[in-house]
């Protein structure tokens, strides 16, 4: 039997980015998750990134050639076969539900 190959590569341009803020009952910050474009992402220096609807870990390919942009994607093939906007779900023909990922990043 022939395996399927993925025909569809799959980018993410948007992804949650980690930032601080005040504390609002004391001294110090505080983390929170912000929704953002990575090019705004990459401008501002973020680092750290999560998947926006599964919360699991992505990776950065930055852009090397001109004419191209930066993107992400899944670092976890687990994660993109059961994230809505995965390649690997998308392209899946076995009624899978969408499901919150296994190693969510914090």
């Amino acid at each position: 039997m022939a395996t399927k190959i993925l025909t569809v590569p799959e980018k993410f341009y948007e992804c949650e980015v980690k930032r601080r803020r005040v504390r609002a009952n004391g001294p110090g910050y505080e983390p929170f998750w912000r929704l953002k474009a990575l090019a705004d992402a990459l401008l501002d220096g973020d680092t750290e990134f999560r998947c926006k609807d599964c919360h699991g870990p992505l990776k950065l390919h930055r852009r090397h050639t001109p004419g191209t942009a930066s993107y992400l994607e899944h670092k976890f093939k687990v994660d993109s076969e059961h994230c809505q906007q995965g390649a690997r779900f998308i392209e899946a023909s076995d009624g899978r539900a969408h499901r919150q990922s296994a190693t969510p990043v914090a």
